[in-house]
């Protein structure tokens, strides 16, 4: 046993501190960025957030209206191979761009993975997902899939330390996700004590990336566009979203009505929900690590995400940057007691 004395902070614990600006508006910056990836030749352009593969987020519906804005989708993996024929039988080679295919590390979440590969050429993102990324078994599975798609962009996670994202991308993985503990519906920290505070994370892992040529999601913990910023500031690649989708009409959620207004839910895949719909039981030997929230509706994701862009270009307006990547070196963070003044929450 060991402790660690530095300090380690989440996104609630700073604000961008603002800098001089030549900028005249907003509609000055840009938003997409191009990525080389260190083991794919495809070169990939668009915003880099992604809709979290989470079953009632990572929809085809939600991928649908989020590649118009050049926005990727993480597809959940408990679609069958049939409803994945029906999408892309009817897709535009635009929008499979903005497209990753989600599986497990089981030898029949492979056999299906390969199976939805063979559907289509223009599929170009895999992202290999587990909650803990720290065994030898996933590190054994990034380097199979790695080998068998050797042109493909493979993300593989979650971790949240320097040392296991430099595993990762030295067994075959472009993109490495981080965050444990980090999400909205998330109860990891409570049930195990185990996670790292994500701003934190993403500092730290991102160094370690980009020392090999690789890059990293932040994934989890962002409640809102400023948070994003901050993620993108700390020296994330990409941005995962989970909540902030949550409760669209082009989600999947079961809906339910409560005092004459509609609600639909939202829980962690790792939840006793999730694992009673998709497994239909719980083994005995674990706990869930999830909880189940009412989530009222709010209309066509498409509101949200010009929201979440707009409040991006905000930032960097803020900063001086006239894109993401500048976003970054422009960053100075500054710690905080508060964030914002909630008077008017507390009626």
């Amino acid at each position: 046993m060991r402790i660690e004395e530095g300090i380690k902070l989440g996104f609630k614990d700073v604000l961008i501190r603002p800098k001089r600006s030549v900028l005249k508006s907003r509609s000055e910056v840009n938003l997409i960025r191009s990525f080389n990836f260190r083991y794919s030749k495809y070169i990939w352009s668009g915003i880099p957030l992604i809709a979290s593969n989470m079953d009632t987020i990572g929809t085809f519906s939600i991928a649908k209206v989020l590649s118009n804005f050049h926005v990727l989708t993480a597809i959940h993996k408990h679609y069958e191979l049939t409803c994945w024929k029906n999408f892309i039988s009817t897709a535009s080679k635009n929008l499979l761009n903005y497209i990753m295919v989600s599986t497990g590390i089981s030898d029949i979440d492979y056999e299906k993975l390969k199976k939805i590969f063979s559907l289509s050429s223009s599929l170009n993102y895999i992202c290999i997902d587990v909650a803990n990324g720290y065994s030898e078994r996933f590190l054994d599975f990034v380097k199979r899939v790695r080998n068998d798609f050797p042109e493909k962009i493979i993300c593989a996670g979650n971790v949240v330390t320097g040392e296991m994202v430099e595993e990762l991308i030295l067994s075959g993985a472009d993109i490495v996700k981080v965050g444990i503990g980090s999400g909205s519906v998330c109860t990891t920290r409570s049930k195990t004590g185990v996670g790292y505070p994500q701003l934190s994370a993403v500092i730290e892992c991102a160094d370690a990336a980009h020392g090999l040529n690789g890059q990293i999601i932040s994934d989890g913990g962002c409640i809102n566009s400023g948070d994003i910023a901050k993620a993108f500031g700390a020296a994330a690649d990409f941005v995962m979203l989970g909540g902030i989708f949550s409760g669209h009409n082009e989600c999947e959620g079961v809906i339910v009505k409560k005092d004459n207004k509609k609600f639909m839910l939202f829980y962690g895949m790792s939840s006793h929900y999730a694992m009673k719909l998709h497994i239909g039981k719980i083994e005995s030997y674990k706990t869930d690590e999830g909880k189940v929230v009412q989530v009222l509706l709010k209309g066509t994701v498409k509101n949200t995400i010009m929201d979440i862009l707009g409040g991006l270009r905000s930032s960097c307006t803020y900063v001086g940057a006239r894109n993401i990547k500048e976003l970054t070196k422009r960053t100075t963070f500054i710690r905080v007691l508060e964030q914002e003044n909630k008077i008017f929450n507390l009626q």
